[in-house]
């Protein structure tokens, strides 16, 4: 991703945003992920080019336009695509929100931790929404395209050290991602964190089909069903003896 240092890759922007982070938000969807998740609704945002350049002073402008609707808890959150792929242009922008007063929060999968990651997360992130894909190696590989799991744990450890606020996001998919033992796997593995405030269950649903067929892309989750409201609930239990709050999206 090459773009100015003062300057974002962005898809779109969503003014008044209420499940991207506490409040109500503006958030920007950056373009580019390396990740294919094979539920992604917003596929669209995956490609690396067909972004909109915005300078960072014009983002800031439209945040501090927003910020009477923000109140104490809203703020600015960067999603994507994958935002950290844009780790270095990000930096000034949560530099400036910051200054303004603005809360900001970064939703990742978490597979970024490089030197501008790492200034950004210390320095200037207030909240970090980390995308949990699978607990399996093999699972891992079959929803995102990628190997390697470890990079978001890594992630998590990091950001866990800096004794900063973070959140979790589980995708629930029927016989994929719902099986208690990786639920139980899920919530052993971060039992002990600190930083956590709350985990977001996200049930998986079929919204983003027609964005596939537009791309040309199959959609490889066609058979996949949409979760039963006792499995929802079954979840939410499994996940309550882990985390201080477990929230359904």
């Amino acid at each position: 991703m090459k773009t100015p240092d003062n300057k974002l890759s962005v898809h779109s922007i969503e003014s008044f945003g209420t499940h991207d982070g506490p409040g109500i938000r503006m958030v920007i969807f950056l373009q580019g992920c390396k990740l294919k998740c094979l539920y992604c609704h917003n596929p669209d945002t995956i490609q690396m080019t067909g972004g909109t350049e915005y300078d960072v002073e014009e983002l800031v402008a439209r945040a501090l336009d927003m910020r009477s609707y923000f109140g104490k808890k809203g703020g600015v959150t960067v999603s994507g695509g994958e935002p950290l792929l844009q780790s270095k242009q990000l930096i000034p922008l949560f530099k400036r929100l910051k200054e303004e007063g603005i809360h900001t929060n970064i939703d990742t999968n978490g597979r970024i931790l490089n030197h501008f990651t790492k200034e950004l997360l210390d320095d200037h992130a207030d909240l970090v929404m980390l995308d949990i894909k699978h607990m399996t190696e093999e699972g891992y590989e079959y929803l995102t395209g990628m190997r390697n799991k470890e990079t978001t744990f890594t992630f998590a450890k990091y950001r866990e050290e800096s004794g900063k606020p973070m959140w979790l996001r589980y995708v629930l998919i029927p016989g994929i991602t719902n099986k208690p033992e990786l639920l139980h796997a899920l919530g052993e593995h971060f039992k002990d964190y600190r930083t956590i405030e709350k985990i977001e269950i996200q049930p998986y649903h079929k919204l983003g089909i027609h964005k596939w067929e537009s791309l040309g892309w199959e959609y490889q989750l066609k058979d996949a069903r949409e979760n039963t409201p006792e499995e929802i609930e079954e979840a939410t239990k499994i996940l309550a003896n882990y985390f201080k709050e477990v929230k359904i999206n």
